[in-house]
């Protein structure tokens, strides 16, 4: 089981951040202990990637992106029934999963598309840049926010293959049930603010907009030192 590191000030408050990058910044406070150090930050694309950058920024830390996206249900943009990592291994909710029936066509339609987007993300946002080295290497694996969890847990799962020698999830804010179903599967997890149900990652913040391409990469050519 995970150590846990959270503001209780902040439990269950909703707008307690002005934006992502503000949100990098406080997160940055509570993980000093990480300053200058070989830790790497791997944001999850988009949302993840303005709060790692100033997370990694005030830490003087390396910064990547981990490529993970939810496989999501039929007609529903918002949800998905499970996630996929950058190598193509895919992690279920099975108990959603069976909820929704989903014929093995469908599913495997959704995989489908899932790889296709991940590859699109791939190749906009690296080009040919290789994935950094893990093996024996702190990771900080951070994103904007949890709502269920899933996409969190596979990141987890790939760096883990990737023989990360420690494994810490920093984030916002996080759904009460995405810190349980995490917590045992890292080293250490910082969460400032964790909700209950009913969950929504923009709750957190006084700005929220999806983020396009452009400032995904405009984050990580400053993180790059120009370079994408």
């Amino acid at each position: 089981m995970g150590r846990l590191i959270e503001d209780v000030d902040l439990r269950n408050r909703s707008y307690v951040f002005k934006e992502r990058s503000d949100a990098g910044i406080f997160l940055a406070a509570i993980l000093g202990n990480y300053a200058f150090s070989n830790a790497l930050v791997l944001a999850i694309p988009a949302g993840g990637v303005p709060v790692a950058y100033e997370l990694a920024r005030n830490l003087g830390l390396a910064m990547d992106i981990v490529i993970v996206r939810k496989v999501q249900i039929p007609g529903n943009t918002e949800a998905g029934f499970g996630a996929m990592g950058p190598d193509g291994e895919v992690i279920f909710n099975e108990m959603l999963l069976r909820s929704l029936r989903l014929s093995k066509s469908e599913i495997a339609r959704q995989i489908e598309k899932t790889k296709k987007v991940i590859n699109a993300r791939d190749l906009t946002y690296r080009y040919d840049r290789p994935f950094p080295e893990l093996n024996d290497r702190t990771v900080i694996l951070v994103d904007d926010g949890l709502a269920s969890g899933y996409t969190m847990t596979e990141a987890i799962r790939f760096v883990k293959r990737k023989f990360a020698k420690k494994i810490i999830a920093a984030i916002p804010t996080a759904s009460e049930s995405a810190i349980e179903l995490l917590l045992p599967l890292v080293d250490e997890l910082y969460c400032l603010n964790i909700r209950g149900y009913p969950f929504a990652v923009a709750d957190a913040y006084k700005e929220w907009h999806d983020l396009s391409d452009e400032e995904v990469i405009s984050y990580l050519k400053k993180a790059w030192g120009g370079k994408n």
